[in-house]
C-alpha cells in the first residue's frame, strides 16, 4: 500500500511557521511530507530542511515526495524526542522552526498488518517504529489487570475501563489474546449494549490507550518539549498539532511555562527566582479545522494547533 495521509491544518501550520526562506525548519513526525512539501516550497537555496520519522514507510514516501528539493532535504529515522541529539550529529544546534503532528497516518490505520485499527481483524502491533521488540499483544497478554485499568482510564478516558480490563483478564486466561478482532469482541461484551450505540466504536478508547502506552507518546512528548523550544533561534516558531485532550494538556502546559516560569509567590512585589521567560505563545486558543477542511478530512475533526515563539 501506498503510504498516503491528509496533511492536517496544513495551510494554518505552515503560515504559523512564519518561514524565513534561508531558515533551518525540522518537522519531528515526517509522515509522507505534507507539511514538509510545502516549507520546503518556500526556503530559497541556503534553506535547509530536516525531517524525522521512526516509520520506514514514511521515510520511504517522504524521500520520494521531496526528491526534487535536492541538497536541502536530510531525512533521519528516529524518534523526535532524540532531535537534539540527531540534529547536533550533523552539525545543527539551533533550528527557525519545528512541527510535529501527532496523528496516526491515514497508511498506518489503513495497514490492516499494522494492527492500529478496530475496523479490521489483524495481528496486535501497533507499533510506530517496527524496529521495537513490545508490540500491543504484549501488553494485552502480560499487564496486570491494574496496569490496563490505568492505562485504558488515563489514556483512552473510558468510563468502563475497569469493565474493559477484568473481561481482558479473563479471556486471555483461556487463550492468548493474539489479534485486533479478538480484542474488538472482548471489548464489546465489556461495555453495555445501550452505550455501544450512542458513543461510537466502542474500541475506540481502549486501542488509542494501548497505542499511546506502548508507543510513550504523552512521556515522549512531556520530556521533549522544553529541548525543541530550547532549539529555536530568537524568532523561531514551534508548531504543535494535537488530537486529543492529554496531548493538548500537556503542550497548553508547556507553552505556558517556557512563556512565564516564574516560581515566585504571587505576593512578592518583583520576581527574585531569576527563571527567565524563554519565548511567547501566539495562540492563547488552538487553531482548529475549518469547515472547508472538516468535510474532505475527517479525521481532522479533533485536531488542535498550537504555537510557541522564542525570544
Amino acid at each position: 500500500m501506498a503510504f498516503k495521509h491528509k496533511s492536517v491544518l496544513l495551510e494554518e501550520t505552515v503560515d504559523g511557521l512564519a518561514i524565513k526562506p534561508d531558515g533551518i525548519y525540522v518537522d519531528g513526525t515526517l509522515g509522507g511530507g505534507g507539511h514538509a512539501f510545502e516549507v520546503c516550497s518556500r526556503l530559497n537555496e541556503q534553506g535547509r530542511f530536516i525531517g524525522i520519522d521512526q516509520d520506514a514507510a514514511a521515510i520511504e514516501a517522504a524521500s520520494e515526495r521531496l526528491r526534487d528539493f535536492g541538497e536541502k532535504v536530510t531525512i533521519i529515522r528516529s524518534n523526535y524526542c532524540e532531535m537534539k541529539s540527531r540534529l547536533h550529529e550533523i552539525g545543527v544546534d539551533k533550528v527557525d522552526g519545528i512541527v510535529i503532528d501527532l496523528g496516526v497516518s491515514s497508511y498506518q490505520l489503513d495497514t490492516a498488518e499494522r494492527g492500529f485499527s478496530y475496523r479490521v481483524d489483524a495481528p496486535l502491533d501497533m507499533r510506530m517504529d517496527q524496529r521495537q521488540q513490545l508490540t500491543a499483544r504484549e501488553i494485552v497478554n502480560t499487564y496486570s489487570e491494574a496496569d490496563l485499568f490505568r492505562v485504558i482510564r488515563d489514556y483512552g478516558e473510558d468510563k468502563f475501563a475497569k469493565n474493559i480490563a477484568k473481561h481482558i483478564v479473563i479471556e486471555r486466561q483461556k487463550t492468548p489474546i493474539e489479534t485486533t478482532g479478538q480484542l474488538n469482541e472482548i471489548i464489546r461484551h465489556a461495555i453495555p449494549m445501550k452505550f455501544q450505540k450512542t458513543a461510537g466504536h466502542p474500541s475506540k478508547r481502549t486501542f488509542q490507550a494501548i497505542r499511546i502506552e506502548l508507543n510513550r507518546e504523552l512521556d515522549v512528548l512531556r520530556e521533549s518539549l522544553d529541548d525543541m523550544i530550547e532549539m529555536l533561534n530568537p524568532g523561531g516558531r514551534i508548531c504543535i498539532i494535537t488530537f486529543h485532550s492529554l496531548e493538548d494538556r500537556i503542550v497548553k502546559s508547556a507553552f505556558r511555562k517556557n512563556e512565564n516560569p516564574c516560581i515566585c509567590p504571587s505576593h512578592f512585589p518583583v520576581c527574585v527566582c531569576g527563571n527567565v521567560s524563554k519565548g511567547k505563545v501566539i495562540t492563547r486558543k488552538p487553531i482548529l479545522p475549518s469547515e472547508e477542511e472538516l468535510e474532505y478530512n475527517s479525521r481532522s475533526k479533533s485536531a488542535k494547533l498550537r504555537i510557541f515563539e522564542r525570544c
